[in-house]
């Protein structure tokens, strides 16, 4: 028997959210536990008392700080983050997720989403290497919005040296963006959200 995925599909929209609960049950070969969020004031609360293994958010109304919030305020295990897109979305902000789902996909596209969030995922964990000490202070340096000569002056390092530790830290966890990062580095407590909130939205790629 399949295992049970708990999903928490938060979205104001009575009809966008009952039309993905309808497409969810007829997953039939997945075991899945559906619950609701209309208001996203009650959203903190309800993956409290659910524990959801997907939280499936309109990224409209969880913006990248309160999506920093979710992963940094979730008790037990962190949820796998799908932004619901019914409309258009920047894509920086779409990269921080873990899926995306349109609500143009079809069932099948659905699944195959899932399927991947459930079992690639955790083959990946498997297999990703440890950051360095000296990585995890570049990562850092980028969340703080600093430029690969900033953080090179500030590490005594040359800045073809940063770029390469770029590289490597991108390699290593998938994240090819500094809002990506940013996530990575609040949910592992680089850095504290509040030293993050004033930059997150004007650093440079």
């Amino acid at each position: 028997m399949n295992p049970v995925i708990k999903v928490v599909i938060a979205e104001p929209s009575l009809i966008i959210r009952k039309g993905l609960l309808s497409v969810l049950k007829k997953l039939s070969t997945l075991h899945i536990e559906t619950a609701e969020v209309a208001d996203m004031q009650q959203l903190m609360t309800s993956l409290s008392w659910h524990r959801p293994d997907i939280l499936i958010v309109n990224p409209g109304v969880a913006g990248v700080v309160s999506l920093a919030q979710i992963k940094k305020g979730s008790e037990g295990a962190v949820p796998k983050c799908v932004a619901l897109q019914n409309s258009l979305v920047d894509l920086s902000i779409l990269k921080m997720y873990d899926e995306v789902i349109s609500v143009y996909d079809s069932a099948e596209q659905i699944k195959e989403k899932f399927d991947k969030l459930i079992y690639d995922t955790t083959e990946k964990e498997v297999r990703q290497e440890p950051l360095t000490e000296r990585e995890k202070e570049i990562i850092v340096g980028v969340v703080k919005g600093m430029t690969n000569k900033q953080i090179a002056e500030k590490l005594c390092l040359s800045a073809h040296t940063v770029i390469t530790h770029r590289r490597n830290i991108a390699g290593k966890l998938q994240i090819h963006s500094p809002a990506g990062l940013t996530i990575y580095a609040i949910v592992n407590k680089f850095v504290d959200i509040d030293d993050v909130k004033d930059s997150i939205y004007n650093r440079e790629e």
